[in-house]
């Protein structure tokens, strides 16, 4: 006997299609995970964000379908994992993903903390004075664990005290404290752990770059390879004027010790040489440099002086 076929509403159908059509229809695919994101925040996110992106909340299986569907037509099935492990939000773009993470990322806000929920990180209450009178809220700090105590007229809090270490449950008397202290320590929004693009995926921790750190790192790597480049003589478009410079200090120095005659000079280091001849050197150097030395410094040299030449006619 032939099992039945289980019954799929319509709705259940449209809504695969629907999956369906944004997953095909976009570069740009992520998972957001909907946990302890109210209702009222969402909209908001959504409503911010629409220019940017699309944001579908559906069902984890009715998503997990749509994606074995199209497997034929668009492998994303390296997503299912993520999906596995959250109360997922399906966002599509056509932007690239880093700058998506980054908008999502400003449309958060920050929120009392609630009992219960867990301190996103250390929990604290600097010493300095408050907004308080002198009253209760003297013996509602001190169930806390806060020392304070009355100093003109206003509640000081006297020592450091934590409420919450990272990662900890926030208790209802830290809870209470905290937002009478107008601490909102609870980020709420989006939070996207992967994105797709043209099949590689990008977890959170790749995502979540700052966009200052990462021009500092990009400038640092460039002057570490540029001293690289220097260092080992290797000629490119960064380091020919410096090592430029760094010949010609090397032929001075040479032919200062043999009392040879330099006649020309590449007109790009030429402030740099009058700079170094200006500068009377503290003591003589004694070096065995030969005529040989000098002539193979000189060599170099008018290399490095015809490759910028070239450099800036534009055939190199």
């Amino acid at each position: 006997m032939n099992k039945p076929t289980a019954h799929v509403s319509e709705k259940k159908k449209k809504e695969v299609a629907y999956l369906k059509e944004l997953l095909q229809n976009h570069k740009i695919i992520l998972i957001a995970d909907l946990t302890g994101l109210p209702a009222a925040q969402l909209q908001s996110i959504k409503t911010k964000l629409k220019k940017d992106l699309k944001i579908r909340v559906t069902k984890k299986r009715l998503l997990k379908i749509a994606i074995e569907d199209l497997k034929q037509q668009k492998d994303l099935t390296s997503l299912i994992p993520y999906i596995d492990k959250t109360m997922p939000a399906l966002l599509v773009a056509d932007k690239d993903p880093f700058s998506i993470y980054t908008a999502i990322k400003k449309s958060k806000s920050f929120v009392a903390a609630k009992p219960g929920q867990i301190a996103p990180s250390e929990l604290a209450v600097e010493p300095g004075p408050t907004n308080f009178p002198p009253g209760p809220i003297i013996g509602e700090l001190g169930q806390a664990g806060i020392i304070a105590a009355v100093e003109a007229g206003k509640v000081v809090v006297k020592r450091r005290s934590i409420l919450a270490k990272a990662g900890e449950p926030i208790s209802t008397k830290a809870a209470g404290i905290l937002a009478k202290l107008g601490v909102q320590p609870i980020e709420i929004g989006l939070n996207v752990v992967v994105a797709l693009e043209n099949g590689v995926v990008y977890d959170k921790g790749v995502l979540d770059v700052d966009p200052e750190t990462y021009i500092k790192n990009l400038l640092q790597a460039h002057y570490e390879a540029v001293s690289l480049a220097v260092g080992i003589s290797y000629i490119t478009k960064d380091s020919v004027k410096v090592l430029l410079s760094k010949a010609y200090r090397e032929l001075l120095g040479i032919t200062k010790n043999l009392n040879l005659v330099v006649n020309t000079e590449p007109e790009d280091i030429k402030s740099e040489t009058q700079k170094v001849i200006s500068e009377k050197p503290k003591k003589d150097v004694q070096t065995a440099y030969s005529e040989e030395d000098a002539q193979k410094a000189q060599e170099v040299l008018n290399k490095l002086k015809e490759y910028d030449i070239k450099k800036k006619e534009g055939r190199v």
